[in-house]
């Protein structure tokens, strides 16, 4: 099982990846720094909560684990 913290790092390692991503996409798509960085913003509030709720949640199943 993994801990609470090593479950948030990672996904704060993983979101400051996709909001540069994002950020990206956002100012090739309307052509507006600040509108691109509002999408990007939102969606790395949104993509890190159910990322860390998801990691926890894949922490407790046993199922596809390989022991020994």
């Amino acid at each position: 099982m993994e801990t609470r913290l090593r479950s948030i790092v990672k996904a704060v390692i993983w979101n400051l990846i996709g909001l540069s991503v994002m950020a990206v996409v956002g100012v090739a798509v309307t052509g507006s720094a600040t509108a691109g960085g509002v999408m990007a913003l939102i969606n790395t509030i949104i993509g890190f909560s159910t990322y860390v709720l998801y990691e926890r949640v894949w922490s407790r199943v046993q199922w596809g684990r390989c022991y020994g």
